[in-house]
């Protein structure tokens, strides 16, 4: 597998990070009339902009010699 390919299912994953709790998973937890946030029940919160990833890209062999 080639090196892309690896860097995109892992930012894929990380993707799902992004995302806050659908409306009806707060509804279920806290009740209707309970007013909450669907971010304050999201474990893992993720900006393109705040927080890297830190995905390095593989080291390949130089392609010149001297």
């Amino acid at each position: 597998m080639t090196n892309s390919y690896q860097k995109k299912v892992k930012l894929g994953v990380h993707n799902k990070r992004t995302k806050w709790a659908p409306f009806w998973a707060v509804v279920r937890k806290h009740g209707v009339k309970k007013r909450v946030h669907p971010s304050q029940m999201t474990k893992h919160r993720r900006h393109w902009r705040r927080t890297k990833l830190k995905i390095k890209p593989r080291s390949t062999p130089k392609q010149h010699l001297g």
